[in-house]
């Protein structure tokens, strides 16, 4: 529509132009044409048509005595006057055609939405360099310090340091020591296991900004558990959260310290380029619960098993998860926003310390001790107050 209304105007000033060029046609040579300066154009068109004219009537001589010559042919056809109204009513005829044509035609399909790609693809190569600094305290138990081996195995991008020892006067503290040696190793993360009273096992985990303080509690390594599951070392495992951690905001923010630590980069130069195995996190009755799985599957070795598997699980082959271990539960206590202290962002309402449970059952005990003595005391007093009366007639038959 909008070129049909630009050739309109175009027309319009063609034939403008042609009867200027006629008129000034008529009037006697020896009178030269001079432009009137005294009427200005009303309008823009007929300034347009003014300055085509002026155009047109110059030729090879510059003198203005010279009479207007027969302007040059352009793309546009002036032979006749009356070809140009056909001209304009074919054009409105195409236009009344081509808006038929357009209410006629029926609409065009939406269009098939296209994937989305990614924005980075990737190559596969080491770019994403993340190291964990796995280290414990001194005082750490047996089995502690058989977990601490299954997470250096777990984590194929750990970097291993010794059991640390900081004074009571030490600058900075335990978490100035910790964030020393992590910049000295090029660490981003730390998992730091904690001893105290050579009972008490505390898990930091921390990823550079935000920290978090968990008890661990109802610790089983591989060695002990004996499970039969069976993964390769190094590989790459699936972080399996609960939907839980899609709620609570610091559950939020644990789900990103556990990606950053327990997540292999990938092309990690100790890392198996293999996903076999699934390490779950799951948020019950206020705690963490951790387990890890490998991943099974299994193939029928007959056409008849291949069948039977069809009609049950709709695949000839099926996959199950097998559970490796360690196996551990997280009580979280704290979470911090620096590195090992700074502000406190969340702390559990419903956290007991080990000490406080501990006295609470020896306090039982002693209630149990004393409830026990008044008893026999009781008992005691009781029997003193018992008194049988002498009989009249006991001595009679002696």
């Amino acid at each position: 529509i909008k070129y049909l209304i630009v050739t309109s105007k175009k027309y319009e000033l063609a034939i403008m132009a042609k009867r200027k060029i006629q008129k000034s046609k008529q009037k006697p040579k020896t009178e030269p044409v001079a432009p009137k300066q005294d009427q200005q154009p009303a309008t823009k068109k007929t300034k347009q048509a003014d300055d085509e004219s002026a155009a047109s009537s110059c030729s090879d001589n510059d003198s203005s005595s010279s009479p207007p010559q027969q302007p040059q042919e352009t793309t546009i056809s002036m032979d006749d006057d009356t070809n140009i109204p056909n001209d304009t009513n074919s054009l409105s005829s195409e236009e009344s055609g081509s808006e038929s044509d357009t209410s006629q035609t029926p609409t065009p399909p939406a269009p098939t939405p296209t994937p989305i790609t990614p924005r980075l693809k990737s190559d596969g190569r080491y770019h994403l360099k993340r190291r964990t600094l796995i280290l414990s305290s001194r005082g750490i138990t047996s089995r502690q310090r058989h977990l601490l081996e299954d997470f250096r195995t777990l984590l194929p991008h750990h970097k291993k340091e010794g059991k640390l020892d900081v004074g009571k006067n030490a600058p900075g503290g335990m978490g100035g020591a910790i964030n020393d040696i992590c910049e000295m190793r090029g660490c981003n993360s730390v998992l730091f296991l904690e001893c105290r009273k050579r009972q008490d096992a505390y898990l930091w985990i921390g990823s550079g900004g935000p920290s978090a303080k968990f008890l661990v509690e109802n610790v089983h390594t591989m060695d002990e558990l004996r499970l039969t599951g069976n993964c390769m070392k190094g590989s790459r495992p699936i972080l399996a959260f609960d939907a839980g951690f899609g709620g609570r905001e610091e559950l939020k923010l644990l789900k990103c310290l556990f990606v950053d630590v327990f997540g292999t980069p990938r092309g990690h130069p100790k890392s198996k380029p293999f996903v076999d195995r699934v390490m779950g996190f799951y948020y019950v009755d206020g705690k963490i619960w951790v387990r890890n799985y490998q991943i099974v599957e299994t193939t029928s070795t007959t056409a008849k098993e291949a069948n039977t598997e069809k009609k049950l699980h709709g695949q000839a082959h099926s996959t199950s998860m097998v559970e490796i271990g360690p196996r551990f539960v997280l009580n979280p206590i704290r979470i911090f926003r620096g590195s090992f202290g700074g502000q406190t962002l969340y702390q559990n309402p419903a956290y007991i310390s080990p000490n406080a449970m501990r006295s609470q059952k020896a306090r039982d005990r002693g209630e149990d001790y004393r409830d026990r003595k008044e008893s026999e005391d009781r008992r005691k007093k009781r029997r003193e107050d018992i008194v049988v009366p002498e009989d009249p007639l006991g001595k009679v038959f002696a």
